[in-house]
């Protein structure tokens, strides 16, 4: 018996570190070595504060505000330790529903707006914590937004153009807007905020 235990143990011991200690340490050395800001999380950092993360939404209700898509972690929205789809197929009631409550929000914030809603602005994206919208959706809110802060159109018009990345190395996904980048780019113009 002690033949077969002391080897095991051996093994046990030696994979531990080397799997639980080493490969960890040697992946965080290299990963903050090499790709610091995205090892750490790649934090939005305004006057040496973290106010969020270019790869987690957060929740924007406020119509002076682009709003992102919906969270999909409840009870707290954009809760990263809680990051899943709904899992809601397309005839659950609880997704229509959370589908009209959002229109009728779009709606009352913006009712002289009468084109359709693009889809992303009323589901959540698969892990429930998509920072990004399409083009479509931040055009969609662009007259509320000058409306409110009572900014020229186009120059709102411009600012979504200067957020919006392109397409994954040029031919994957859609190009798309991150709206924490775009709100704090209105916050710093300054100007009315009602």
């Amino acid at each position: 018996m002690k033949d077969h235990l002391r080897p095991a143990l051996s093994l046990l011991l030696l994979l531990s570190a080397l799997t639980g200690l080493l490969y960890p340490l040697a992946v965080t050395v290299i990963a903050q070595t090499l790709f610091p800001r995205e090892a750490s999380g790649s934090l939005v950092m305004r006057e040496g504060k973290a106010v969020g993360s270019h790869l987690i939404g957060q929740p924007f209700s406020d119509p002076k505000y682009f709003w992102g898509r919906l969270s999909a972690t409840g009870p707290v929205p954009y809760n990263a330790a809680a990051s899943t789809g709904s899992n809601l197929g397309p005839l659950n009631k609880a997704l229509k529903d959370a589908a009209v409550a959002r229109i009728e929000a779009l709606r009352a914030a913006d009712p002289g707006n009468s084109t359709q809603v693009p889809v992303d602005l009323v589901t959540a994206s698969g892990s429930g914590l998509d920072p990004h919208i399409s083009v479509a959706a931040a055009l969609y809110q662009a007259t509320r937004v000058a409306r409110i802060r009572a900014l020229n159109e186009k120059a709102v018009e411009a600012m979504i153009g200067a957020a919006t990345t392109g397409r994954g190395l040029g031919v994957f996904g859609e190009p798309v807007v991150n709206v924490l980048e775009l709100n704090l780019a209105l916050d710093a113009l300054g100007g009315p905020r009602h």
